[in-house]
């Protein structure tokens, strides 16, 4: 079994920035992907950022040049810069992991965007 713990949620002001964390941990052979999604509320889950195969990363278009992601990969961890705060991403955000056939969700963590 795998856990994901995500933390570096809040409360934040439109403009400002915040640093989420993810750290993997449980029975991790091979990493396949790992990143971040997203849900609003009344909307779907959707991609913000990952770590695909081979170790490209890809972000949604809404995020590109205000999102960052990164990783530490002896720690299992990944991070996800946010800088330039909107309400428009105002949401929970999630964690996600595949390894081989199975993938991995972590319970979320709320940013919220005042403006």
């Amino acid at each position: 079994q795998v856990r994901l713990v995500e933390s570096g949620g809040g409360l934040v002001q439109a403009g400002g920035s915040l640093r989420l964390s993810c750290a993997a941990s449980g029975s991790i052979f091979v990493i396949n992907t790992m990143g971040w999604f997203r849900q609003a509320p009344g909307k779907s889950r959707d991609l913000v950022a990952i770590f695909n195969y081979g170790g490209r990363t890809d972000y949604a278009d809404s995020v590109k040049g205000r999102f960052t992601i990164s990783r530490d990969n002896a720690k299992n961890t990944v991070y996800l810069e946010i800088s330039r705060l909107q309400p428009d991403d105002t949401a929970v955000y999630y964690c996600n992991l595949r390894q081989l056939n199975r993938q991995y969700w972590g319970q979320g963590t709320q940013v919220t965007v005042s403006s």
